[in-house]
């Protein structure tokens, strides 16, 4: 069977497996079959359930016409997810005999769709890091180049759909766990409006800021998952790029910034131009102290979490997850309160500015994907942590809620992808995978596949 196929998006496998031109069950054991060659290099699966897949497989295989939006297609989820009968380490020993008695809610409406469950994806301990390193699991790699990140959280949620082990893959984003990790791995990371698909089933890191995402090929493929994940979501609508009016953020957004991402960033823009959009400069609200912030929200709320843990296992914890919580524990409630009120202001500083745009164009990263290991990145010489780098210009909209995508937009000379990102109105999800899908659709860029041999 062609290895191609295991880069093929969700829509054209549909519509092959609705063409009989490919069995359920053979779409599986294309799968299954790489996952056991490119499985130990990726570092994507903490587990697997290949078996039930290949019996779900084959009864899906007996209804060819079931008219489900995702039938029989094979999908992956990050090790939060509650799945029923199996375990939910969330990347770390404190959990490993975790075992969960009922779907995640997002679980759920992907198997009611017709989707079918592989395995749970690798991720940085508890979602606490944008790297995505794992002592314990090991740590995901770029599928561009293996001595690199594939970023986190979601590392390998990125990984699996990066290294062709499956199309789709679930994930969380709480800082741009979603979204930095697929434009580090060329792929499209879509965080939908805050509280619109559920996280219920989905071991927490931050309740104010957490949302489940999905990881796809391309933006179509994003908006099939949504659909999926919310059944009451309305129709992706086709959205004319003329007289779209996209807001181009002044300052922050483009500075400290990989020129080269910069460069295929000024490309997108000469697109959208010649499309007909107008690109409108826009003054964000001040980005001095939205690190903090996040932080201050973060930890004492993670530290509600793992409270009931702490006493009799925490020293299973990692030294950097320790360490976070301890900083919980140091917080004020004052601090955390101004915090949450400093996140009112952001939102509705955000809004304001939405009155007069549809959607807004950042990079994805500032960065390309850092080396496994990195500790600092340097840019204009200043050096940043390496997780700070990789999420600097996503974290801010896991504050306001504002849906928020990346998809490939080019290719830097170390043979990594660049990614951008658009960001859309409260609750207008579906108009912003309207857009992102005409701009995939008419922007001339194509990525090529990675050399995984």
């Amino acid at each position: 069977m062609s290895t191609s196929l295991a880069f093929t998006s969700i829509a054209e496998l549909c519509r092959q497996l609705k063409l009989s031109n490919i069995s359920p069950v053979e779409l599986i054991d294309l799968f299954a079959e790489r996952i056991a060659r490119y499985g130990d290099t990726s570092k994507a699966f903490i587990s697997l359930d290949l078996q039930a897949a290949r019996d779900k497989a084959e009864a899906a295989a007996q209804d060819p016409n079931s008219g489900l939006a995702l039938h029989a297609i094979p999908y992956a989820c990050k090790d939060l997810f509650d799945v029923a009968g199996q375990v939910t380490t969330a990347g770390s020993k404190v959990l490993q005999d975790n075992t969960a008695h009922s779907d995640a809610d997002a679980i759920r409406n992907m198997n009611k769709a017709g989707a079918i469950f592989i395995g749970k994806t690798n991720l940085h301990e508890f979602a606490y890091g944008a790297t995505g390193e794992n002592n314990l699991y090991g740590t995901a790699p770029n599928p561009y180049d293996h001595s690199r990140l594939a970023g986190g959280s979601s590392s390998g949620s990125a990984a699996a759909v990066g290294f062709g082990l499956c199309p789709a893959a679930l994930g969380t984003d709480t800082g741009g766990s979603v979204r930095a990790p697929a434009a580090l791995c060329g792929l499209v990371g879509f965080k939908p409006t805050l509280g619109r698909v559920s996280t219920a089933g989905v071991i927490p890191y931050s309740w104010t800021l957490d949302h489940v995402g999905t990881l796809t090929r391309n933006a179509q493929d994003a908006a099939i998952l949504f659909k999926a994940l919310l059944p009451a979501a309305h129709d992706i609508p086709q959205v004319a790029l003329r007289g779209q009016v996209i807001g181009i953020p002044e300052g922050f957004f483009f500075q400290r910034c990989d020129r080269e991402i910069l460069d295929s960033i000024d490309l997108l823009m000469n697109f959208l131009r010649s499309a007909g959009a107008v690109l409108k400069p826009i003054s964000m609200p001040s980005m001095e102290h939205t690190r903090t912030v996040s932080l201050t929200v973060q930890m004492p709320e993670a530290l509600s979490f793992h409270n009931r843990y702490l006493e009799e296992r925490g020293h299973l914890y990692s030294q950097d997850f320790r360490a976070g919580l301890a900083l919980g524990q140091c917080l004020l409630a004052e601090q955390y309160i101004r915090a949450k009120r400093f996140i009112e202001t952001y939102r509705r500083d955000m809004d304001a500015i939405f009155a007069g745009v549809d959607a807004i164009l950042t990079p994805a990263t500032p960065v390309i994907a850092p080396t496994i290991g990195a500790v600092e990145i340097s840019v204009d010489g200043i050096p940043e942590p390496a997780g700070n780098a990789i999420t600097r210009y996503t974290s801010f909209f896991n504050m306001t809620g504002h849906p928020a995508i990346t998809l490939p937009c080019g290719m830097h000379s170390a043979g990594l992808p660049i990614g951008a990102q658009l960001i859309g109105r409260h609750h207008a999800d579906e108009q912003l995978l309207g857009l992102t899908r005409q701009i995939e659709s008419k922007f001339d860029f194509e990525l090529p596949l990675p050399n995984l041999d």
